[in-house]
């Protein structure tokens, strides 16, 4: 309860006022107000459903335990809602929270999270993004990729692209090269 562990469970049963769980052999209450964001209208569709629950009181002397989903789907609506505001381009501010082999997870400063591939760190070839990054770095991203819920960054597409110097090949007035087939063989002689 103090940790606000996530506990999947699956709806066991229907009683007056809400619903039965089994947690780890032991029985839970769900009270059909903390089951849904909205009224529910018929109980019964829950049954035998999987949800995800939070203790929101444990009772041991008269075996209660008390269960609730509604602070979950809150928190997972105020997220949805969060990441519907999010607009592809938009520059943040993040701090790297953990590297993988594949790359960086940035928390961003508007609490969301989201994946900075190791291919988007810069626009030098990184092999590993430990390389680079530690955790705890402040960077800098833009938003290029919102799907499923997930949220793909770039640190290499704020990076000046610095052009290189190209040479100009010039090609002499007389030597005009044609692109149709008598002009690429007028020169061969067998």
């Amino acid at each position: 309860m103090e940790e606000k562990t996530v506990l999947p469970v699956k709806v066991e049963g229907v009683v007056n006022g809400g619903v039965i769980v089994m947690i780890e052999g032991l029985r839970g209450f769900v009270p059909a107000s903390k089951l849904s964001l909205s009224y529910i209208e018929d109980l019964e569709t829950y049954l035998l459903k999987e949800i995800e629950v939070q203790v929101i009181d444990a009772d041991q002397a008269n075996n209660r335990l008390v269960l609730s989903a509604r602070e979950l789907l809150k928190e997972k609506k105020a997220r949805e809602d969060q990441i519907a505001n999010l607009k592809i381009g938009e520059v943040l501010e993040g701090t790297v929270e953990t590297l993988q082999n594949y790359g960086a997870f940035i928390k961003l400063d508007n609490g969301l999270s989201g994946l900075v591939h190791v291919s988007q760190i810069s626009q030098k070839r990184v092999k590993l993004p430990s390389d680079v990054l530690n955790a705890g770095d402040k960077v800098t991203v833009k938003v290029i990729g919102i799907k499923d819920g997930k949220i793909s960054l770039s640190m290499k597409a704020l990076e000046e692209v610095k052009e290189e110097p190209t040479e100009k090949v010039v090609i002499p007035k007389s030597e005009n090269i044609g692109t149709n087939l008598g002009d690429l063989f007028k020169n061969i002689q067998l």
